[in-house]
């Protein structure tokens, strides 16, 4: 059936059986392709009946239907033209993982990061009105991506606006990690039931009662109804119905668009629906790579011995707060990503999960160091950026102790533009303060985290998305600001950040084969820079090759220039790294080829040099 559903419109020509018998095809084709390419699977399964309903009911593109983060965007993107292009999802120069403008006409809103639907919704009916155009605006969030200060001050204009923006509120209890917080609990009461399934008869008849007599949002119909907050806000709020039930999503979605009112729809589904894997255990499925569809058992390529920064920093945390009572975790609904599972489970009351509110989990942070706490933040780098105004004047203006570990840092490969974590050395490089690492293996992470702990600033450790074996080079010991320096280099001086001495190291020695005699330096310390090395390979080389996964404006190896012309040295210098572009989706691997940051882009780099 999917075959022949080459837009929206086709839609409209099936019964609800038919619609219901599409869910199913629609589930199986997203398992069997996240089996085969990984993806986001839970997320996805939970919404297909509601994105068959959407489209059913809504005319897109001429009523926009945006998407709150993206992770749930399949089942959309197969009912709007794009099942011949699918088995190329997240595949490099194939269709994107999330919503993209540039992708799809029915993408009215690129997504990629959590709560921003609202608003942005919000802002395109605005526009219609403004240019005078037709058509609808309906806005998906989840109960998790509402915990996020964005979703509420879109709400909040939203309800000041009063205009027929139409939001579903889809509640699976879930984000990525179970959900946190007072609103998880709110939102959990309301679709159990508990605000009013002990209320007897007498007192839901005084509900009807009030009903008929008043309708100010004010009301003591409140105290029995659920929706209580939303209407508030200035919201018509439809009362949870369920999510997977066709029939009854397609009446309550033509309710809405037709009530030409400020209204909120509030939804329940189960995240994962449809595959016992990943319905018993949504966490896990929430993303995948490769896996068999009939045990779920992911598909490793990962060499025995490897182990990932992720779970590095996790066990180095468990290691320094057994001896440290004052060390504390906070996340942003990404206990598992961060490799924080057992820190929680060990130090219950020193684990802090924030939802996703990662501008609130850093000024969280600076108070607790206010009080000799010695708070450590685990984020992602791409979502680090939401806290950047935080970072600045909450916690470096104060030069408070807070240590920011930066994960899935640099390219990340398959989640594309919106997950790329390459911009963290330009933004946080120029904060006073500031102590800045990027460890070359886990074995360095362990030691900069010892480091961090005992330093009295502000400390941030970037760390990729990666596995790594046990390494045997020299370890010098970790001082702030000292760099580690590997050969003589007579002919040139790599300077490289994190992971990328390694592949610098493999570099060096094809170009000793090569008769080229190269230096390679760990650049460890992003900030403060170790001048004294940049200006002794500056005046006794010459010739400099930097290396960062991180963009070039502004970034390690701009640094390092700044430098050099403020001493007045003058040498021949080459910088790898990210141009001035987003990077798409791809391999990890294959990204880094493309932008010469790999032991062969390298070694290509250091002959142009030495040739120019």
């Amino acid at each position: 059936m999917i075959e022949r559903i080459k837009s929206p419109n086709d839609l409209k020509l099936l019964n609800n059986k038919e619609l219901g018998d599409l869910s199913e095809e629609l589930r199986d084709v997203i398992i069997k392709r996240v089996s085969e390419n990984g993806g986001h699977l839970a997320s996805n399964l939970g919404v297909v009946e509601l994105a068959v309903a959407l489209h059913y009911v809504f005319d897109s593109p001429k009523d926009k239907i945006i998407w709150d983060v993206g992770h749930q965007s399949y089942p959309h993107k197969l009912l709007t033209g794009r099942y011949d292009k699918f088995h190329t999802l997240r595949r490099n120069k194939g269709i994107s993982g999330f919503p993209k403008i540039s992708e799809s006409e029915h993408d009215s809103f690129g997504t990629g990061h959590s709560s921003t639907s609202i608003s942005a919704a919000l802002g395109s009916l605005v526009g219609r009105d403004l240019k005078g155009d037709g058509g609808k605006v309906i806005a998906v969030i989840g109960d998790g991506a509402l915990t996020s200060g964005l979703a509420f001050e879109g709400l909040n204009q939203a309800g000041h606006l009063g205009k027929d923006l139409i939001v579903i509120l889809n509640n699976n209890e879930m984000s990525i990690s179970k959900n946190v917080g007072a609103l998880s609990s709110y939102l959990s009461k309301v679709i159990t039931g508990t605000f009013y399934k002990n209320i007897s008869q007498e007192l839901l008849k005084i509900r009807e009662d009030i009903e008929i007599i008043t309708k100010k949002r004010d009301s003591p119909k409140n105290i029995f109804m659920p929706g209580g907050l939303f209407e508030d806000l200035g919201f018509e709020y439809i009362q949870p119905i369920d999510g997977h039930n066709i029939t009854l999503l397609i009446e309550t979605l033509k309710k809405a668009r037709d009530g030409n009112k400020l209204t909120l729809v509030h939804i329940v589904t189960k995240k994962g629906k449809g595959y016992k894997f990943s319905e018993n255990d949504p966490c896990t499925y929430h993303a995948m790579g490769p896996f068999v569809v009939k045990t779920g058992i992911q598909c490793s390529s990962t060499k025995k011995g490897c182990v990932s920064f992720s779970d590095t920093f996790g066990d180095s945390m468990i290691e320094l707060a057994e001896k440290d009572e004052n060390i504390v975790a906070i996340t942003a609904a990404m206990k598992e990503g961060t490799g924080l599972v057992e820190f929680a489970e060990k130090f219950p009351d020193r684990f802090y999960d924030v939802g996703i509110a990662e501008s609130h989990a850093v000024t969280f942070a600076a108070g607790l160091a206010t009080r000799g706490i010695k708070p450590v933040v685990a984020l992602y780098s791409t979502f680090l950026q939401r806290s950047y105004d935080q970072i600045i004047h909450d916690v470096c203006l104060q030069n408070l102790p807070v240590i920011f570990a930066i994960d899935r840092a640099g390219l990340v490969g398959e989640d594309g533009p919106t997950h790329h974590g390459v911009f963290d050395i330009s933004f946080l490089s120029n904060i006073p303060n500031l102590i800045f690492m990027s460890p070359k293996d886990t074995e360095e992470l362990k030691e900069m985290m010892r480091l961090a702990v005992k330093c009295d600033s502000p400390v941030a450790i970037r760390y990729p998305r990666e596995k790594m074996e046990s390494m045997c080079y020299q370890r010098d010991e970790i001082k702030v600001g000292k760099w580690e320096s590997f050969g003589e280099g007579k002919d040139v001086a790599i300077l490289a950040v994190g992971n990328t001495v390694y592949p610098s190291l493999k570099a060096a020695e094809i170009l000793q084969k090569k008769g080229i005699d190269s230096m390679v330096i760990n650049a460890r310390f992003i900030k403060p820079l170790d001048f004294e090395i940049i200006e002794k390979v500056g005046n006794s080389i010459g010739k400099i090759v930097t290396v960062e996964e991180g963009v070039l404006r502004g970034g390690f190896g701009s640094s390092v220039l700044t430098h050099l012309s403020n001493s007045k040295i003058q040498v021949d210098l080459k910088m790898i790294g990210i141009p001035d572009e987003f990077v798409e989706h791809g391999p990890q691997f294959l990204l880094k080829d493309n932008y010469g940051i790999s032991a062969d882009g390298i070694v290509k780099t250091v002959e142009d040099l030495l040739v120019f």
